[in-house]
């Protein structure tokens, strides 16, 4: 089968589940929603905060306070996209039409990955704008010293890590084993150990704190963090790929 059928294909089925548009959907309120509400706490509260607080204060990090849990509705879409097929059996099917199974993944992980990148493009921006809308004199503008590379990184972060967990569900096979996997890792292990001085130099290398540095502008002083924006990002990007070629390796393995 072509490789433009195979995408076309892999399109009808992602727009035809109901779970696609929730959670998409889920991604963007939540990211700007929660954003706004933090940043208008945020200029409250502006003016009880230390001196040092208030010179390391960053108006665009702020603004992507949401991204934090937005990102878990983009992982859910990452895993139902791979997943779901495995736990409907319509993998069988599936593999049956496009027996290339490199074809099939990753034209799979291709539709979907151009999705999430609309919609996080839509997110990152969306939450900039009216973060700093909430934020008031405290707010920064695009045309500030990295902060376009910030908001154009965050929506590559929200990417990336739907690729990541895209990958995670080939390896396993399971929607409710990929996200109790992934669930609980990145919104209490992942956190945990990265506040944990004997294990932060370790968590700092996990695909989520590495990722999320391409989003702050303002770096603090006492960060002793051995990679910048870029260079986290370019980790995430790793974990991402060796994510997907070990679930491409194990689909080329295993039978359906």
């Amino acid at each position: 089968m072509a490789v433009a059928q195979v995408l076309r294909s892999e399109w009808t089925k992602i727009r035809s589940v109901n779970s696609t548009a929730l959670t998409l959907g889920l991604a963007v309120v939540v990211s700007v929603g929660l954003g706004m509400l933090i940043s208008a706490l945020s200029k409250n509260e502006f003016d009880k905060l230390s001196a040092e607080d208030k010179l390391t204060f960053d108006p665009t990090f702020t603004a992507f306070s949401g991204l934090t849990l937005g990102q878990l509705a983009l992982v859910v879409f990452g895993v139902l996209v791979v997943a779901s097929e495995y736990s409907t059996g319509m993998i069988r099917t599936s593999l049956a039409a496009v027996p290339q199974r490199a074809t099939f993944l990753f034209s799979k992980i291709a539709v979907a990955t151009l999705l999430a990148l609309v919609v996080a493009l839509v997110t990152s921006f969306a939450a900039f704008f009216l973060g700093q809308a909430m934020l008031g004199n405290h707010s920064t503008d695009l045309g500030s010293p990295n902060v376009l590379r910030a908001v154009i990184g965050a929506a590559l972060y929200m990417t990336l890590m739907a690729m990541f967990a895209m990958g995670v569900a080939a390896i396993l096979r399971s929607p409710m084993l990929s996200l109790g996997i992934l669930m609980p890792f990145l919104f209490l292990v992942s956190p945990i150990l990265g506040n944990v001085s004997a294990t932060k130099k370790v968590a700092q290398y996990f695909p989520d704190q590495a990722g999320s540095k391409i989003m702050q502008v303002v770096i603090p002083p006492d960060d002793d963090t051995p990679y910048g924006p870029w260079g986290g990002l370019l980790i995430l990007a790793l974990w991402a790929v060796v994510a997907m070629v070990v679930g491409y390796a194990l689909l080329k393995k295993r039978d359906a």
